[in-house]
């Protein structure tokens, strides 16, 4: 037999190599399935994101003593948020009940304003007595204004204190108030040059009022344009009353504002609540 020749594999061929096409149709689907599951994480960390923000941000319910500070500070604040013109206005109605008249009708009056002063320390806008009681009660300022009544012929000064809350005012209002402390707890006449209250000073005092609405005491005092000094009024009833009306009626309707109590605070937002 004679020899078979030998078989030469050339080193330099490349191996060979199988390649799978892929359907398109296939290809799609994968494509589909990736974007929906980049979306379901997406959705899933904006979800959590957005429980994170409401629990900072959702209406929460006040607790009874939170809203207590709030309407505190509401009213506290009212009489730097209120310009004097509100805080006194020009006119103030009061009325003298019948019994004054004999009558059974009352008379509806008013008062006009004449002049605001200045604020001023609780010391200055009143007697050292009255001072003392407010200072026991941590008063901060006063505030005063003179009005004059209808008929030209009575003249009262109109005062606030202002205090931290409404338990330091009663307390405040309650000693004012007192039987034995008279013209001594009181606040000072106000008089206005070149009016019907020009010669209204403390010694013109006839009568003093106190009372306390909110965190503030409104004081007021009383006399005669004439500048009379103090007299018995109970020598003239009429007198007596109308003065009496005059102070109840500025004390009413100036601390009838400022003390008004404020809507009860519900919560930050609007529902959830």
């Amino acid at each position: 037999m004679g020899e078979q020749p030998p078989t030469w594999v050339s080193v330099d061929s490349p191996p060979t190599t199988a390649v799978v096409q892929v359907p398109s149709r296939s290809r799609h689907r994968l494509g589909w399935t990736a974007v929906v599951l980049l979306l379901g994480i997406s959705l899933c960390g904006l979800a959590a994101s957005a429980v994170g923000v409401a629990h900072e941000v959702l209406p929460r319910r006040f607790t009874a003593a939170q809203q207590q500070r709030i309407m505190t500070w509401e009213m506290t604040r009212r009489w730097r948020a209120l310009t004097a013109g509100k805080l006194f206005p020009a006119r103030m109605a009061y009325s003298v009940p019948g019994t004054a008249l004999n009558s059974i009708h009352g008379l509806s009056l008013d008062a006009q304003r004449l002049a605001i002063a200045p604020q001023s320390s609780c010391t200055a806008a009143v007697s050292a007595a009255a001072a003392a009681v407010l200072a026991a009660s941590h008063c901060t300022a006063v505030l005063r204004a003179t009005y004059v009544d209808s008929s030209g012929s009575l003249v009262a000064t109109v005062g606030i204190a202002v205090l931290p809350n409404s338990a330091a005012a009663m307390t405040a209002a309650r000693e004012l108030s007192a039987p034995h402390g008279g013209l001594a707890l009181g606040l000072r006449a106000l008089p206005v040059k070149g009016t019907a209250a020009s010669t209204f000073r403390d010694r013109q005092r006839q009568l003093m009022y106190a009372e306390s609405d909110g965190p503030y005491v409104i004081l007021s005092t009383a006399g005669f344009t004439d500048g009379r000094h103090h007299v018995r009024l109970a020598a003239d009833p009429y007198y007596d009353h109308e003065m009496t009306s005059l102070l109840a009626g500025l004390a009413k309707a100036t601390g009838g504002m400022l003390g008004a109590t404020p809507a009860v605070p519900r919560c930050p937002g609007a529902p959830g609540c």
